[in-house]
C-alpha cells in the first residue's frame, strides 16, 4: 500500500473545508431556523383568565385592532382579570376569536442552533478524515519485545 503523503492529507483537509463552507453558504435553513411570523404587537386586556392547574389552558383577551375591539384566545395561564399584556396578532386575522400569543414569547429555535450545527459538522468532517486515514494506513504491527 502506498504511503500517505501530504498531498493526500491536503486533499482530505480541503474537502472538509469545502463541505463546511458549502454548509455555511447554504444559509440558516440548513439547520432549521424558524420562519418569523408576520404579526403586529398590540396591548390587550385579559377578560377570562385561566388556572394553571388545567392542561392546555387558554385565556381570553380583548384588544383593539384597526379601531375595532376584537377578542382572542391566548394559549397560556397565570394572568389576572383585567391585566394588561402585550400580544402578537397575525396580520391575516379573520373574524371571530383570533389565536394570539404573548409578544415577548420566542417562537422557534434559538440562534445558537446554527453555530452548534456547524461545529458538529466540522467535528464530523474531522472524524471522517481520521477514519479514512486509519483505514488507508492499515494495521500496525507490534514491535518485537526483547
Amino acid at each position: 500500500m502506498p504511503p500517505l503523503t501530504w498531498k493526500v492529507l491536503g486533499v482530505s483537509a480541503a474537502t472538509g473545508i469545502l463541505i463546511v463552507l458549502a454548509a455555511w453558504w447554504a444559509g440558516p435553513s440548513l439547520f432549521g431556523t424558524a420562519e418569523v411570523a408576520d404579526t403586529r404587537t398590540v396591548e390587550a386586556t385579559v377578560t377570562l383568565p385561566a388556572d394553571c392547574t388545567r392542561p392546555n389552558a387558554e385565556e381570553t383577551v380583548r384588544f383593539e385592532l384597526d379601531g375595532v375591539t376584537r377578542n382572542g384566545t391566548l394559549s397560556g395561564c397565570g394572568h389576572n382579570q383585567d391585566e394588561r399584556i402585550e400580544i402578537a396578532v397575525p396580520h391575516a386575522a379573520a373574524e371571530g376569536l383570533i389565536d394570539v400569543q404573548l409578544a415577548n414569547a420566542a417562537v422557534g429555535s434559538s440562534d445558537l442552533r446554527r453555530p452548534v450545527g456547524l461545529a458538529l459538522l466540522v467535528l464530523s468532517c474531522a472524524g471522517g478524515g481520521t477514519y479514512a486515514f486509519l483505514l488507508a494506513r492499515g494495521p500496525r504491527r507490534p514491535a518485537a519485545v526483547l
